[in-house]
């Protein structure tokens, strides 16, 4: 499994839950990652919702490879909603000017 660290990945988790975060390193046979979120259904569509409601969210969080059934890099637009569920900060549309 490669990953490419410092990006924004989705997984989908052998349980089924899909899990998306910003992984920080690989140790052994884990990956370091911060601000995990899940993919929850709600009455808007699907939402972002905290992994782990009751982790200090200073400490280290790691994610076991074998639990990953899928992986790929987050979608840009999934990644600018995570960005700013995780830090409160909106990503800015791309907007072409001609001149």
């Amino acid at each position: 499994m490669t990953i490419t660290i410092g990006e924004v990945w989705t997984f989908k988790l052998t349980s089924g839950e899909e899990l998306i975060t910003k992984v920080l390193k690989t140790v052994d046979d884990e990956l370091v990652i911060h601000d995990p979120v899940s993919v929850a259904p709600g009455p808007q569509g699907v939402g972002l919702v905290p992994s782990m409601f009751t982790a200090d969210p200073k400490t280290e969080t790691r994610l076991k490879i074998n639990s990953i059934a899928i992986s790929a890099l987050t979608d840009a637009s999934v990644k600018a909603k995570y960005i700013e569920a995780t830090t409160g900060l909106a990503v800015p549309t791309k907007k072409l000017i001609l001149g």
